[in-house]
């Protein structure tokens, strides 16, 4: 038996619509064709994900794996082309990969303990860049689909028609300041994980955290730090932050300014299209960073 979450359709039904349904509905047996296809046996409960189902398994060799099973995007489909190119240099590494379906198996992880549960904040804030100086020195393989520079100028072209929808002059001149920042930097081309949070860190036998979950794209290594920032959010740390993650990764504080201040005009311009005012702990970090 396939269990497949409630929580997984709701989530694929709220982003994805029909099509959303569609996928789960087909799931079981997706993932029937996958076990047999890769000789797999199931070997625990189902777990997911917004846009996967993850279930645990063992390869014919007794080698304990995972088999994603996701909705195929034009984020996720740029998963495994960083996985490959990582090749297990501080992320999960990819075993198998099906282009058509975009299911993956990698390599098993510990689920039970992710980075978010690391009781020191800075400490876990220190992973976070470890990690990502070491997935940010790669150059972003050139079938990748997606840059930074072309994200950037998609969100600058719709900042003016998003200003008047801020009723508040100071989170105006906020989202503008953003806006100027992002005109003013060079995009990059390094690889980018670009939702690097301590739930998409976990503990590893080979390693003691490796990352998961990538949604890539080439870009500037600055445009990573936003998550780590926001989550586990804390006014008085960003700062701390900011300055930790940029000294370990190595990074232009001003250009990895200018790229954290374009993550909070990204997700200021999706609340701003749903109706909404832009998020008070992003407009905080916007505000502690260009002040």
């Amino acid at each position: 038996m396939i269990d497949i979450p409630a929580a997984l359709l709701a989530s694929q039904d709220r982003f994805n619509g029909a099509a959303g349904r569609a996928f789960v509905a087909e799931l079981p047996q997706r993932a029937a064709g996958f076990l047999d296809l890769w000789s797999l046996r199931l070997n625990g409960p189902s777990m997911y994900g917004n846009c996967a189902l993850v279930l645990p398994v063992l390869r014919a060799d007794g080698t304990r794996a995972a088999l994603k099973p996701q909705y195929l995007d034009e984020e996720t489909a740029g998963e495994p082309v960083a996985l490959r190119t990582w090749a297990g240099d501080g992320a999960v590494e990819l075993l198998e990969y099906d282009d058509g379906t975009g299911t993956l198996l990698l390599e098993r992880l510990d689920a039970s303990r992710a980075l978010t549960h690391e009781p020191d904040s800075r400490a876990a804030a220190l992973v976070i860049a470890r990690l990502l100086a070491r997935l940010t020195a790669v150059s972003a393989p050139p079938e990748l689909r997606q840059d930074l520079g072309t994200l950037a100028a998609a969100m600058l072209e719709r900042v003016p028609a998003a200003l008047p929808r801020l009723p508040d002059p100071a989170d105006r001149r906020l989202i503008e300041d953003c806006a100027a920042a992002v005109r003013a930097a060079e995009p990059g081309d390094r690889l980018l994980h670009w939702d690097l949070h301590y739930d998409n860190v976990l503990a590893a036998d080979r390693e003691r955290w490796l990352a998961i979950d990538p949604k890539p794209l080439a870009g500037d290594p600055g445009f990573e730090l936003f998550p780590a920032l926001d989550n586990r959010f804390d006014a008085d740390e960003i700062r701390w932050r900011f300055d930790a993650m940029t000294d370990v990764m190595g990074l232009d504080r001003a250009r990895a300014r200018a790229w954290t201040l374009g993550r909070v005009l990204q997700n200021a311009l999706w609340a701003i299209a749903d109706g909404s005012r832009p998020a008070p702990d992003h407009l905080e970090i916007a505000r502690r960073l260009r002040d």
